[in-house]
């Protein structure tokens, strides 16, 4: 009996040490791909608004000065590990955009994938940054930037309602 035990032992203990995989946060990736929106939210569901600021206050640190939060535990979206989140823009614009630690080429295809749609509208790489965007709606274009570096392992994926003037 005790060889029966131990070689079942033997056999799961893989399973039992292995890591952890983190799953996706869908509400992050949902506003990072523009499926919902805070800036709608505003005028047409505060109460939401309000409980999504609640939980990302317990997911999310805030980090320096420019308005990035990183997670206080590992975090995914299309299971990429996210690095920082600037939860009310995508550089210049209004919106919601997150970094990944991935590349550039790596995070099209696996937000594509994703979406069922092409991230298509790519510009020749300039001011040494890579971009494609897809426009999803009015107020709404899905983003994605990174540094044009093949070395380059952050990718940023984000929805942007309209440019700061």
């Amino acid at each position: 009996m005790k060889t029966y035990a131990l070689a079942g032992l033997l056999i799961l203990a893989p399973l039992i040490v292995a890591p952890a995989r983190a799953a996706d946060n869908s509400a992050i990736e949902r506003l990072a791909t523009c499926q919902d929106s805070w800036f709608e939210w505003k005028s047409s569901d505060p109460a939401r608004l309000q409980s999504f600021v609640s939980r990302f206050k317990a997911d999310f640190s805030p980090a320096g000065d420019e308005g990035a939060f990183t997670p206080k535990s590992s975090q995914t979206i299309a299971g990429l590990s996210v690095a920082q989140v600037y939860p009310q823009s995508v550089g210049m614009g209004v919106g919601f955009s997150v970094i990944v630690n991935a590349t550039f080429d790596a995070t099209k295809a696996a937000f594509e994938k994703r979406l069922g749609k092409s991230l298509s509208k790519c510009e020749p790489p300039s001011d040494n940054m890579r971009t494609c965007e897809l426009e999803i709606g009015e107020k709404k274009t899905i983003a994605l930037m990174a540094e044009d570096n093949p070395k380059a392992t952050k990718t940023l994926i984000g929805c942007y309602y309209f440019y700061e003037k």
